[in-house]
Formats: structure tokens, sequence, C-alpha cells
């Protein structure tokens, strides 16, 4: 059984965010993902210095249009040594229909220097003890 997707971020899909066609520009909608990942893998890491190293296959199931209100889900479904992999999922906040899923999007916690180093942690924490203390300088 996979991980229950937690929904935190949702975006007003704008004209300024369309393509061509109209529709949603994946471009953007990677970039909200990415963004959201980010902050996610630095939640549940306690360490500003993430970077993304890997992301599955993107299958995009259906497309958004202007005016759509969308939501990123995402969920931790491995910790690594050094990494947190996670799953994603797009969906219309209305009619709850799928935009795009993703079945792995890896991190790696830094240390200062930029080298991969361990984190400690094993399990998803939805407390807000590891945020990091102090802004990077």
């Amino acid at each position: 059984m996979k991980p229950e997707l937690n929904f935190y971020t949702r975006k007003w899909v704008r004209p300024e965010d369309l393509n061509a066609n109209g529709t949603l520009f994946g471009g953007s909608l990677l970039r909200w993902i990415d963004e959201e990942a980010v902050v996610y893998s630095v939640l549940q890491l306690g360490n500003h210095r993430v970077v993304t190293k890997y992301i599955s296959e993107i299958v995009f199931v259906s497309s958004a249009q202007q005016g759509d209100l969308i939501e990123i889900g995402l969920v931790a479904t491995t910790f690594g040594r050094t990494s947190i992999t996670m799953r994603a999922e797009v969906r219309n906040m209305i009619t709850r229909s799928s935009i795009l899923t993703i079945d792995k999007i890896v991190f790696v916690n830094l240390d200062e220097t930029g080298l991969p180093t361990p984190h400690g942690y094993a399990e998803i924490t939805y407390e807000r003890d590891r945020i990091p203390s102090q802004r990077p300088e």
C-alpha cells in the first residue's frame, strides 16, 4: 500500500502559465513541483542544503486550463542514508482528477562543502522541529 499523499500547495492557473495550446505549460508545472519538493525535503531533513538528484518518468494524465485550481501532493516513500525519495501527484482541486504523476523524486542532503552527508532520519515528520533554526549564510 502506498503512503497517503499530502496536498499542501495550491496554484491558480493564470494566463502566463499557459502554452501555445492554451493549457498549462508543463515546464511551469514541473518548476512548481520541484519548488514544493525542495521545501518538503528541507522540512523532512532539517537542512536547507538539499538538491534534486533524480526525477523518474513524468506522466501527464490530463491538462489544466486557465482559471483551474490545482494542488500538488507529495509524500516521502524512502529515506536513504543521505537522501529522501518521494512520490508526487498534481490534481485538479475541484474535480480531484489527476493531472500528473511522478513515482520517484530523489533529493540529496548536502553538507557545507556541497558533499552528500547523512541526515539521520528514517520516517516522515509532521512536526516543525526539523526546520533549520539558522538562516543560510
